[in-house]
């Protein structure tokens, strides 16, 4: 008598479907710096800590991230961005090439700074580190008019090879609405699914497939309070739903986990992957994006693309710094969960 199948055979099928897939990232880079540190005594001059400088990394963030996730999990990519003409910028390119991923589609700007984040993690000896402080630098004026045709005709290019588009926005300029709707406007998607994690401006893009936002983002959107009334996060992520027409929605929670809106099913809740004793959270919506996309391209449901979803975002949130996930522990991750 043969076995039925169980649900995470299914996940595991979706899984394996991922090397099969092209995906195009338009989005706003980051360089994500950590430096680590020791706790060496407080200072003479003011009452801080100094810490002795141990090491420094400097990964994807951002767009860059949610690439480079979909680059662990087997996938081609193809990104569509712009970075500074410095030594952050330098180093992602650095990184992206050492994966394989194609830099032709990567402006980089003379004269520009590519946006870094830097944060400092300090601990004492053979302790955790934790995060003291974030220090941001960002560019001071918006991309010319030039790089926004560039950006515009390089991913129309690209998402004629391309199972899916993805579009990290950031608020930077290289991802917005407007060219969006230009590469609309001008390319057709010829049914090509469209994902959206937009940190400001989330139903000003029209046409997208589905959109990632985390429970403040939607807040923000729909200015609103959500906090624990369940009834009106079931209200506003419908309304979402229905202003930006979208087929699903999957709206992050934090330790709440998920929920997710589709036009087929009613919404579903889903609890947290793994513990709430995080290491760090630091990237994990790109991580999720980046799955929730692979799955829908690989044909999963929004409700199965959301449960791939939440067991990578458990994965690296377990992880310290940016992280990823890989095909074999989103797998492990089903029968051990």
């Amino acid at each position: 008598m043969q076995k039925s199948s169980k649900p995470s055979d299914r996940l595991a099928r979706i899984v394996e479907d991922f090397p099969k897939l092209t995906i195009t990232v338009l989005g706003d880079l980051i360089a994500d710096e950590f430096i680590y540190g020791e706790i060496s005594r407080v200072s003479r001059e003011a009452p801080v800590l100094i810490l002795r400088h141990r090491e420094r990394t400097v990964v994807p963030g951002g767009a860059g991230n949610a690439i480079y996730n979909l680059a662990d999990l087997g996938v081609t990519v193809l990104p569509v961005g712009v970075i500074g003409d410095d030594e952050p910028g330098r180093m992602l390119l650095h990184s992206f090439r050492q994966k394989h991923i194609s830099v032709s589609a990567i402006r980089r700007i003379k004269g520009r700074g590519t946006v870094t984040k830097t944060r400092v993690l300090a601990g004492a000896t053979h302790s955790s580190r934790q995060q003291v402080i974030r220090v941001d630098r960002e560019p001071d004026v918006p991309l010319d008019r030039a790089t926004v045709r560039d950006l515009t005709f390089q991913a129309r290019g690209y998402i004629r090879a391309s199972d899916a588009l993805l579009i990290s926005d950031y608020g930077y300029g290289a991802a917005t609405p407007e060219i969006f709707a230009n590469i609309r406007s001008r390319a057709s998607l010829n049914g090509v699914p469209v994902t959206l994690d937009s940190r400001y401006r989330t139903l000003q893009y029209s046409g997208v497939t589905a959109a990632t936002p985390n429970e403040s983002e939607l807040e923000e959107v729909l200015r609103t309070r959500i906090g624990n009334d369940n009834a009106r996060l079931m209200a506003t992520g419908k309304a979402v739903m229905q202003k930006m027409k979208l087929q699903s929605l999957l709206v992050t929670r934090g330790k709440d986990g998920m929920v997710v809106f589709s036009r087929a099913n009613k919404p579903v809740n889903i609890p947290i992957y793994g513990t709430d004793e995080v290491a760090d959270v630091t990237g994990a919506g790109d991580t999720v994006i980046a799955t929730f996309t692979l799955a829908v391209a690989a044909g999963a449901s929004p409700i199965e693309a959301a449960i791939l979803s939440n067991h990578a975002a458990g994965i690296v949130v377990g992880k310290v710094g940016t992280a990823t996930t890989t095909p074999a522990e989103l797998i492990r991750s089903f029968n051990h969960g």
